[in-house]
């Protein structure tokens, strides 16, 4: 038994829509690490921004040192941390903005439970995708270093799985496209759903 009851009482999200003149949808950029999911998220909240849409950015930085820095990387930890996300990305989503969310979310089952929590009719999946080699090269903060000296476990493409996803709207390869041609990719896509 609870106490919690759902309650109309407050604004609605197509009113709050028609407010900020667009529609919100959650872009849930995945990948690994290093494949160029948080310069795609940055460059396409530019660009939106840019036309006058209203987003947030979600990633591991903002989310692992806030909201759920009690989280390690098991993999209930992992499943758990996405969970989490994606209610966020609900409350975001009712608020009318658009939520651009940049995650390994390594495995589908993961990312199909988000896609069930959110709703596939709000949901547009990019993968982005790179090679293990291609990331491990680029290495921005150093993991791969680390992962390959055994000084990280459980590190998602090497001792932990990753699933190319299995039904992602838009499939981004940054072993192919440079990052502008990825960006303006990404943004096509997401603005035709977002349009008011």
């Amino acid at each position: 038994m609870t106490n919690i009851h759902p309650t109309n009482i407050y604004l609605s999200r197509s009113e709050k829509e028609h407010y900020l003149r667009q529609n919100a949808k959650v872009v849930w950029i995945t990948g690994l690490s290093g494949s160029g999911k948080s310069t795609l998220a940055s460059g396409l909240e530019k660009k939106l921004a840019e036309k006058g849409y209203f987003t947030q950015v979600l990633d591991g930085d903002n989310i692992r040192s806030g909201i759920n820095k009690n989280l390690g990387f098991s993999n209930d930890d992992r499943t758990e941390n996405i969970r989490r996300i994606a209610e966020v990305n609900k409350l975001f989503l009712n608020c009318g903005i658009i939520t651009i969310n940049a995650f390994v979310s390594p495995t589908n089952d993961i990312r199909h439970m988000a896609r069930e929590i959110i709703g596939t009719e709000n949901f547009i999946e990019i993968f982005v995708d790179a090679s293990f080699d291609t990331c491990s090269k680029r290495d921005p903060k150093g993991l791969y270093k680390k992962a390959l000296a055994g000084e990280i476990k459980n590190f998602t493409g090497l001792d932990a799985p990753f699933d190319r996803p299995d039904d992602a709207e838009l499939t981004i390869d940054t072993d192919q496209l440079t990052i502008d041609e990825g960006i303006e990719r990404a943004f096509e896509y997401v603005k035709a759903a977002v349009r008011w």
